[in-house]
């Protein structure tokens, strides 16, 4: 696909998948409005390879689709998967955030740092979107024993309602993961998992869902 048609693939991609282009270029270490200068004005012309690399793989899409040459087929620095968007493995993003499960860990950057690839049919069978899946390190000893310092966590952001279970959450500038109770009306009560901390109610319009933890790996 010829390069003058990845600015409205990136919008078109971006708005099927809730993921606004600010987000985007938070993502890919850019400024807030980098990728809407590209999309709305053409500049830059076209993307870098790192950034388009990084987003096809965020999107789990062809390259060529952003901008790359038709003979280039990788998503992402993981290769070729089975040669085609649609491969049999996708790559999800790992994140250079931690998220706290302790006191609070402070949200520096949300850039790709790596990937962990899974099976696209097995994420398909538990009813995951890849794209809005994340992976992120916990910090911290306060969701022991479920999650333990350094464990790392699939984050699913997709839109649904909130049920128990254990969330990332956002708290100004701050990322906790803790199991959300959000019985009472206009209050979320974050609960840790290590009685030795005490739950914590805060306004649920103070507190952003980011979204829930789905599955976990760690050391033995």
């Amino acid at each position: 696909m010829e390069n003058s048609a990845a600015p409205q693939n990136l919008l078109q991609i971006s708005q099927e998948r809730g993921v606004s282009l600010s987000e985007l270029s938070r993502m890919i270490g850019r400024n807030s409005t980098y990728l809407q200068q590209f999309v709305r004005k053409g500049s830059p012309r076209k993307l870098e390879e790192t950034d388009r690399r990084a987003l096809a793989r965020f999107f789990s899409v062809d390259e060529s689709l952003l901008g790359a040459p038709e003979e280039i087929s990788s998503i992402g620095t993981g290769g070729h998967l089975n040669g085609h968007p649609g491969g049999e493995w996708v790559d999800v993003p790992r994140l250079e955030l931690g998220v706290s499960a302790g006191s609070g860990a402070v949200a520096a950057g949300e850039q790709a740092i790596g990937a962990f690839r899974f099976s696209r049919g097995w994420l398909r069978e538990l009813g995951f979107d890849p794209a809005m899946l994340s992976a992120i390190c916990v910090i911290g000893d306060s969701m022991e024993p479920t999650l333990r310092d350094g464990d790392e966590i699939l984050v699913d952001r997709g839109p649904r309602p909130l049920h128990d279970g254990i969330h990332v959450v956002r708290l100004d500038d701050t990322l906790l993961v803790k199991r959300v109770d959000a019985s009472r009306p206009g209050q979320l009560s974050l609960i840790s998992d290590n009685r030795s901390y005490q739950p914590i109610t805060v306004d649920a319009a103070d507190a952003a869902i980011v979204g829930r933890v789905v599955w976990k790996s760690g050391r033995l």
